[in-house]
């Protein structure tokens, strides 16, 4: 069974808005490698829909873009893709799967048949998947900014405190620090 990994952007003041966050070789570096080292990434519809709106024209040369974002653009095209949706049914992007029906037994399957893990990328979800304790880690990027608006980490809460192991903290030469948490026995 692989591990359910939580990752995103995240400010000092817990915004989570992906508009927020330093963007730099270095910052892209950390997602890249996230993903290249999970077998699958998991987002909500809304997370879905503004990704698919622009990472499969970069990958297919239709929008300029670094070499950089091109090649992540095309990792992510081949990466497997699944959506949690209730009101979406067609997934037209490269390897997109749906999720529906109950979300505990949909996504513990999905972490049964992935033993490279898979990776989380949307707020909203992952409260709902924190309520059903199915993440195992966090990985977050914290940016050394105060933004004061949302949407923030966790805004409609949850129904009890978390307890986080500190695996790693590592700083970046923008100011963001990679920390990576894992629940807590």
């Amino acid at each position: 069974m692989g591990l359910l990994t939580f990752s995103i952007n995240v400010t000092l003041d817990g915004c989570i808005d992906h508009r927020e966050g330093v963007v730099d070789d270095e910052t892209h570096a950390f997602f890249t490698r996230l993903m290249d080292e999970s077998g699958a990434m998991l987002w909500g519809r809304v997370t879905y829909e503004m990704m698919e709106s622009h990472w499969p024209a970069v990958a297919r040369g239709d929008v300029e873009a670094p070499a950089s974002m091109r090649q992540w653009a095309v990792k992510l095209d081949a990466k497997p893709k699944y959506v949690v949706s209730t009101t979406r049914k067609a997934f037209p992007w490269a390897n997109s799967h749906l999720i529906a029906g109950d979300l505990r037994a949909g996504v513990q399957r999905l972490k049964d048949a992935t033993p490279a893990g898979v990776l989380l990328g949307s707020g909203k979800l992952a409260t709902e998947l924190d309520r059903l304790d199915l993440i195992d880690e966090y990985r977050f990027l914290v940016h050394p900014r105060i933004v004061g608006h949302g949407p923030a980490l966790y805004g409609s809460g949850l129904p009890g405190t978390r307890r986080l192991e500190l695996v790693a903290a590592q700083p970046m030469r923008c100011g963001a620090v990679a920390v990576h948490y894992r629940r807590a026995p």
